[in-house]
């Protein structure tokens, strides 16, 4: 009797292992890889069908924006309405850099005053050197939400150094994740939302994040920022 017992044990045990083993690849099967360390085929430059190749280049590993171009910022070939997004940052001394999501082409690539196209009408999850950036204002940090909502619980790593960061938008609701640690979320829609940014200077611009969908933007900011490791899944 006990080896009966032993033996149906050890058999759920198995289906069990290989139940998790299924879930565990069916997951990793969702996800797509942007940038792998090499391969830049999901990415072009803004309002261009190609890569901008010399404004962004790859070495050792890393896709790194030249700071001895004209701005370009690079966008995801696919749009993504509710996505989970995974990748690394690191910046040179003094560098500024941003993710995007929900990016329309509608804009000329020149905004009239050295900035990227779209950072007047899209969320911004800013990336930047905290420490020698000439603006130190918490809510334009690394990790904020671009001169909205000023990051927690953040713990950055040093200049040169990679940022394990995760961007979530589900339904409106977004977080932001550095380095193992929620520094952001929110609720796109909310009246907290509307009261930030109705004294924002965003305020004048009614279509801000209107889109509901659209292109993940990597900015060009004329200073050197590195990427590695980026990956997307639609949820």
């Amino acid at each position: 009797m006990n080896k009966v017992v032993l033996f149906a044990a050890s058999l759920l045990f198995v289906v069990a292992c290989n139940n998790t083993s299924e879930t565990a690849d069916q997951e990793e099967e969702k996800w797509e890889t942007l940038f792998d360390g090499t391969n830049t085929d999901a990415l072009r430059g803004y309002g261009i069908d190609t890569f901008p190749e010399g404004v962004w280049y790859v070495e050792n590993g890393a896709l790194i924006a030249n700071p001895d171009t004209a701005n370009r910022d690079l966008v995801t070939k696919s749009r993504y309405e509710n996505f989970e997004l995974e990748y690394e940052w690191a910046v040179d001394t003094a560098a500024n850099s941003g993710i995007f999501f929900h990016v329309q082409e509608d804009l000329a690539m020149e905004a009239g005053n050295g900035n990227s196209p779209n950072w007047l009408d899209n969320f911004e999850i800013q990336i930047l050197d905290d420490k020698y950036f000439n603006d130190t204002a918490a809510v334009r940090s690394a990790g904020s939400l671009y001169d909205l909502i000023v990051p927690t619980n953040k713990q950055l790593k040093p200049i040169g150094e990679y940022n394990q960061a995760r961007l979530i938008h589900n339904n409106g609701h977004v977080e932001h994740w550095l380095n193992g640690k929620k520094v952001l979320d929110f609720e796109k829609d909310s009246p907290e939302m509307q009261a930030l940014l109705t004294s924002s200077k965003f305020k004048e611009n009614p279509e801000y994040h209107s889109d509901k969908e659209g292109h993940i933007m990597f900015q060009h900011h004329g200073q050197r920022v590195y990427f590695k490791n980026i990956r997307v899944r639609k949820i």
